[in-house]
């Protein structure tokens, strides 16, 4: 049979995640909401990116549980309303609690279930490029936040915060559900095709394992506490990189400070193709292995930086630790897929990244460490010592034997 053109599915599935993702452009998109509520503490605001980092693992979990019982293009249209009752709702907000749930809530699972559906679905075209589809699709989901919310930030003044919420669920709804029309799975048939592809280039396939048989394997439990541990030590970082240019560069302004923890996010974006390509051709040990070192080698300039209170310094451990977070994410689709198999692949995936939920707290015990400490300087030895546990977790991951 003719071969489809796979890229298709890839090119909608990078725009589709590019506006899921702006439920990580929280910090930008808040900013003017604390302005006009401001009897609503840091901590309250805070609550809802919590909230919707929680609701988009449910999100992704619920799309995963129903990937095979319903079309991928309902989930998608589901998410797409989601999205707009969302976002339509913050556009109104009188209270905390509306934000919470328009926000937190609906925003939050909207993303889950466009972010798994697109993953369980677009992944399925490459199984020959398992890692390079992941990162590519997730580069899009990553820097979707930097780049909407310039433009958010960009039409503040001239329009509102208030107008552009409402906007953005309109164009959400608008590509999300455009895309509910394009991105599907592949047939039978067509899977063969790329599946025969796989065999040429000799690369290993895993049998498919039921998620209850991937938890009961401990090289499921080992990666877990991998993911756990760098994505913690990148959101420590995250949540306290404008401290550390300010404290490295006090003059500096606020603009010139955005766009340096921006740099985050950019190499973030990259971090995940490269990482992804890395995946597949030097398989997942050593990408492993090299993602631990650059982690390492990312927090070592910023100890340098901060000692030496040099901006350049701390503007090339930006972009190294952006790299390696990038690795993170795509490397959690490949494993998934590559130990555990394609077909229970949406509910496996969506597990693996409950891990976000742990991670979370990296920022918040960040923050705690410098309020008692006065210091970076020790969360950076405590993020060596994350890398430490994870180079140990690595090393002792094994290929799973399928049981009885």
């Amino acid at each position: 049979m003719n071969k489809t053109n796979r890229w298709i599915y890839a090119i909608a599935g990078v725009i589709m995640l590019l506006f899921a993702g702006l439920i990580y452009a929280w910090s930008v998109l808040s900013s003017p909401i604390a302005a006009e509520f401001t009897s609503w503490s840091k901590g309250a605001l805070s609550l809802t990116f919590t909230l919707a980092m929680s609701f988009f693992c449910i999100g992704g979990l619920v799309a995963g549980l129903v990937a095979d019982k319903v079309k991928t293009r309902y989930i998608f249209i589901v998410s797409a309303v989601l999205f707009l009752i969302g976002f339509e709702l913050v556009s109104m907000i009188s209270s905390i609690g509306m934000l919470y749930l328009g926000f937190g809530v609906l925003a939050g699972l909207g993303a889950g279930f466009s972010y798994n559906a697109v993953m369980g679905s677009v992944t399925k075209w490459f199984p020959d490029k398992k890692g390079l589809i992941s990162g590519i699709l997730l580069m899009g989901f990553g820097i979707g936040a930097f780049i909407i919310g310039k433009v958010y930030a960009a039409l503040l003044s001239s329009f509102g915060w208030r107008a552009e919420f409402k906007a953005l669920g309109i164009i959400v709804f608008a590509v999300i559900l455009i895309g509910a029309f394009i991105v599907r799975k592949p047939t039978a048939e067509e899977q063969k095709v790329y599946a025969v592809e796989d065999k040429e280039t000799k690369k290993n396939t895993s049998e498919d394992f039921t998620t209850l048989e991937m938890v009961s394997k401990v090289s499921f439990w080992l990666y877990f506490v991998y993911a756990i541990l760098l994505s913690a030590a990148a959101l420590a970082l995250i949540a306290q990189a404008s401290g550390i240019v300010t404290e490295t560069a006090p003059a500096l302004a606020a603009g010139s400070i955005a766009t340096i923890v921006g740099l985050i996010s950019i190499f973030n974006g990259i971090g995940r193709v490269i990482f992804g390509g890395l995946y597949d051709k030097l398989g997942q040990k050593k990408t492993m292995l090299l993602n631990c070192g650059l982690f390492l080698v990312s927090v070592l300039i910023n100890i340098v930086a901060i000692n030496s209170v040099s901006l350049p310094l701390v503007v090339i451990g930006f972009i190294f630790f952006g790299l390696s977070y990038g690795g993170v994410t795509p490397t959690n689709s490949a494993y998934i897929m590559d130990f555990y198999g394609v077909k229970n692949y949406p509910v496996n995936f969506s597990i693996i990244n409950l891990n976000l939920l742990l991670a979370s707290f990296g920022g918040t015990l960040a923050g705690m460490i410098y309020d008692m400490q006065g210091t970076y300087l020790s969360i950076f030895m405590i993020m060596i010592g994350a890398v430490v546990l994870a180079t140990i977790c690595t090393l002792l991951i094994k290929r799973p034997a399928k049981g009885k």
